[in-house]
């Protein structure tokens, strides 16, 4: 028996999506998991920040964010841009960051790529935070136990090499 063409189902084409977000408010892993979930997707791939006890060996008793918003947000979608550029299937593109003051244990950022392959996922999660913490305009400053404290620009980290911010 012929089959029917208006029978036929076609999947749905996956919908590319971008979520950012800088927030005084605490991220959710679960919510950034879930923006970056998509029925096409074979992966997705969640990098978590979170705040640490020490820098060098020396006591942090929590660090305090700062960001040019406006700038920032642009940065973030630089980042979509190139990363669709680079891995096309890549269909969903979560970067949530925050901003005051935040405890040790606390997510300071969230970055999560949804993709049908584990890969370009990983590769562009990765490239994701690397590139972030590079380029946008984003500031954190240390507080140490001793009452004494640093301003940091994340970017100054990776330009100095230093593996501790």
């Amino acid at each position: 028996m012929p089959s029917n063409p208006s029978n036929l189902q076609t999947p749905p084409t996956p919908q590319t999506q971008n979520h950012f977000a800088i927030s005084f408010a605490p991220l959710s892993l679960e919510q950034a998991y879930q923006l970056a979930d998509e029925a096409a997707n074979g992966a997705v791939v969640l990098m978590s920040g979170t705040v640490r006890d020490n820098t060098d060996g020396k006591p942090v008793v929590f660090l305090e964010y700062q960001a040019y918003e406006p700038m920032a947000l642009e940065i973030f979608r630089q980042i979509a841009t190139h990363i669709r550029q680079q891995w096309p299937d890549i269909n969903q593109i979560v970067i949530h960051h925050r901003i005051g003051r935040l405890q040790i244990g606390e997510i300071s950022v969230l970055v999560a790529v949804g993709s049908p392959h584990r890969a370009e996922a990983f590769a562009a999660c990765r490239y994701a935070i690397d590139t972030l913490k590079h380029n946008a305009p984003i500031w954190k400053k240390e507080h140490f136990s001793d009452g004494s404290g640093t301003w940091v620009s994340i970017g100054a980290c990776e330009q100095n090499g230093e593996k501790s911010c």
